[in-house]
């Protein structure tokens, strides 16, 4: 008898004995999944002399922007919100509501001035991609 009490003692002691797991620190934050579509480069064809020319966008509503230098653009568009120039090549972009459009001006020639020749469109709030004639009507001054 005198064996229970020695034995429920032990017990108890056991169970305030026994360790708290402990929680896994909390993973790393992931940064938010976006749906961002990047601007592509327009193909290029190299010439005879070493000029590589620029592969010219085609396609319906892009009248009027393709094949278009800054002067015109800036008439139907307005100031663009980014001018960036990389060697021969620039970068305009315009923006309003509805979307974004980044207009790549490119010379077809060897010291040409740098015209249109290739668009990207996407909506201001997202990224995501958006068609290049709508974006284009939307953003027309004209």
């Amino acid at each position: 008898m005198r064996l229970i009490p020695l034995a429920f003692s032990t017990l108890l002691l056991g169970a305030c004995a026994t360790a708290v797991p402990q929680q896994a620190p909390p993973a790393p934050a992931r940064p938010p999944q976006t749906n961002q579509v990047p601007p592509s480069r327009p193909p290029q064809v190299a010439s005879a002399a070493g000029f590589i020319a620029p592969q010219v966008m085609e396609g319906a509503g892009l009248s009027g922007v393709i094949r278009e230098g800054e002067r015109a653009l800036a008439a139907r568009f307005g100031t663009p919100r980014l001018n960036v120039v990389e060697g021969d090549m620039k970068k305009l972009q315009f923006a309003g509501q509805a979307c974004v459009l980044d207009v790549f001006l490119y010379p077809l020639s060897p010291g040409a001035e740098p015209v249109a020749t290739w668009v990207e469109a996407r909506r201001a709030s997202d990224g995501a991609a958006v068609d290049r004639a709508a974006c284009v009507q939307a953003l027309s001054r004209r």
